[in-house]
């Protein structure tokens, strides 16, 4: 079978950037307070131009209106999202669980919005950015669930209730999740054939996603590569904090731990 290859945006860094980092499934939750931390701390001292929010920034998005309560935890966090913003350029794909995100919420965060896949220039090299479910086509269930949740009908049935009503179904879909893992079940990867694909379509030679949180460097073909970010877990022993800093040396992981650690 022909692997299906989307439609890409390209993005042309500005001339002063010098460093551009990307980071990715943080799962941001109130109940994570050191993830939370860290990712306040790495805002703050993050020595990047532009930093690449590549989806799953929270653990879950239940819809712009929660920004209306300036109390709730979404706006707690997004006002730390609009102070970097002031800072350096921030950039946002959405992921599997942060898909409602919708243009409330980047115009209140300063946040410039991407498609998924994006080609992103930078010191004369293209890299393919995404967050990297589109490219798990093995997991048929939630290649399912992802047409059917992307629709406008679907979006706008789920929004039209309640903001409690949400909050509640995404406690489920959580747990669902997380006893999902607790048993065992296996996630599918990228696919390889689909991965060179989109990296031959959009002339690009690395091809940088998350979603897997199966942090590695594959080499795909000659000339060819695949980079994964990291997940964030500040409460992992040891902890999962790192972003992917790009410059004109090339591609560097840096681990924030213990520096981004809350005191």
């Amino acid at each position: 079978m022909t692997p299906t290859v989307p439609p890409f945006a390209e993005l042309a860094a500005p001339a002063h950037w010098r460093t551009v980092d990307f980071i990715s499934d943080l799962h941001l939750q109130a109940s994570e307070p050191a993830t939370v931390a860290a990712c306040l701390h790495y805002l703050q001292a993050t020595p990047a131009d532009a930093i690449f929010l590549l989806g799953d920034i929270f653990e879950v998005w239940v819809g712009d209106d929660a920004l209306q309560d300036p109390g709730s935890f979404e706006a707690q966090v997004c006002a730390q999202l609009q102070a970097a913003a002031q800072r350096c350029a921030l950039y946002f794909m959405h992921g599997n669980r942060d898909f409602l995100a919708g243009n409330a919420f980047l115009q209140h965060c300063g946040i410039t919005g991407l498609p998924d896949p994006t080609v992103l220039t930078f010191a004369g090299q293209r890299y393919l950015l995404s967050h990297g479910d589109l490219l798990c086509i093995d997991d048929t269930d939630y290649q399912r669930f992802r047409v059917q949740a992307r629709s406008s009908a679907w979006q706008q049935q789920f929004l039209s209730q309640p903001l409690a009503v949400r909050r509640a179904q995404a406690r489920g879909i959580r747990q669902e999740s997380e006893a999902r893992k607790q048993s065992g079940a296996i996630y599918a990867d990228v696919d390889h054939a689909s991965a060179i694909a989109w990296l031959q379509a959009a002339g690009a030679h690395t091809l940088i996603h998350g979603h897997t949180h199966r942090p590695a460097d594959h080499t795909l073909a000659p000339g060819l590569q695949r980079v994964v970010l990291s997940d964030w877990d500040a409460a992992a022993l040891p902890p999962r904090l790192e972003t992917l800093r790009l410059s004109a040396a090339g591609l560097e992981r840096v681990a924030l731990a213990p520096m981004y650690q809350p005191s």
